[in-house]
């Protein structure tokens, strides 16, 4: 699991300062027209896990809910081009892929699948704090642009408290994997690895 990297922090804010909400995306006729082709996709994808069996079709299922949900929430992005569609845009994404990754975890089992469920929580976690922080930190500084020196000041701040949100989320979410992974050990070997995980994290 990757940790939280500053330089692609800095990329992510920069992006989100950088761009502000359109008025208008595509058109009311364009956005019927891509609803209409996603339920079309969605028929095809999940026919295709008509022949399947057991896990292999509830992980073909969920990849095709996964594609159908993502497809639906970027279209409402390009129809109303909103910081609100585009933060429910990346969960939706996030919220996929754990949907599947969840499902690949039933392959397993013992302690190797409890941690995989772990990571895949701890991904989708990483994914919903990202995208909440880009939008709280987008909506500070396009606020701020609007009004004085002093409610710039106070969007740094907010700024500030997004990032720190979403380091913690992202460290609880690693420390919770980390743990996990101690499960399989036993003795003092696996007290070691509690206690290097608890320090590692801050824990």
């Amino acid at each position: 699991m990757n940790h939280f990297n500053i330089s692609a922090l800095a990329l992510a804010l920069g992006l989100a300062f950088s761009t502000s909400p359109m008025a208008a995306g595509i058109s009311k006729d364009e956005y019927s027209a891509g609803k209409a082709k996603i339920a079309a996709a969605y028929k095809v994808d999940k026919s295709a896990c008509t022949p399947l069996a057991g896990n292999p079709k509830d992980i073909c299922v969920a990849e095709a809910k996964g594609k159908e949900k993502v497809a639906k929430a970027e279209l409402e992005d390009s129809y109303k081009m909103t910081r609100k569609t585009l933060y429910q845009a990346r969960v939706a994404k996030g919220e996929a892929n754990y949907a599947v990754a969840n499902e690949k975890c039933d392959d397993m089992a013992g302690n190797a699948k409890d941690v995989c469920v772990k990571e895949a929580k701890a991904a989708e976690a990483t994914v919903k704090a990202d995208a909440k922080m880009q939008m709280k930190a987008s909506t500070a500084r396009a606020t701020a642009n609007e009004k004085s020196t002093e409610a710039r000041v106070e969007a740094n701040s907010k700024t500030a408290d997004a990032v720190k949100d979403a380091t913690a989320t992202k460290l609880t979410a690693d420390y919770k994997v980390a743990k996990e992974k101690c499960d399989d050990l036993a003795g003092n070997a696996k007290d070691v690895c509690v206690k290097e995980a608890k320090t590692r994290f801050g824990k």
